[in-house]
């Protein structure tokens, strides 16, 4: 079952808005442990494991993302005049 264009732009706002903040937070979290447990890798490394982590977290949204910041499409249209 498909979202419509509302439910998908709110449920984005949702993501954006709660679901970000707690992946950064695990995503820190987990970097910290690493280096707690490994010692602290090289800078290119760790940049490289930061832009990849970036990443990662919208890998599973794209299609809930993909259209947002166009006009709803099934919205009535306006009369020509």
């Amino acid at each position: 079952m498909a979202l419509s264009w509302r439910a998908r732009r709110n449920w984005s706002m949702v993501v954006l808005v709660v679901g970000l903040p707690v992946y950064i937070v695990l995503a820190v979290s987990l970097i910290d442990a690493l280096r707690e447990r490994l010692g602290r890798p090289a800078w290119v490394l760790e940049i490289l494991i930061f832009v990849l982590l970036g990443v990662a977290w919208a890998l599973p949204f794209r299609s809930l993302f993909r259209g947002i910041g166009r006009a709803d499409p099934d919205a009535p249209k306006p009369p020509e005049e």
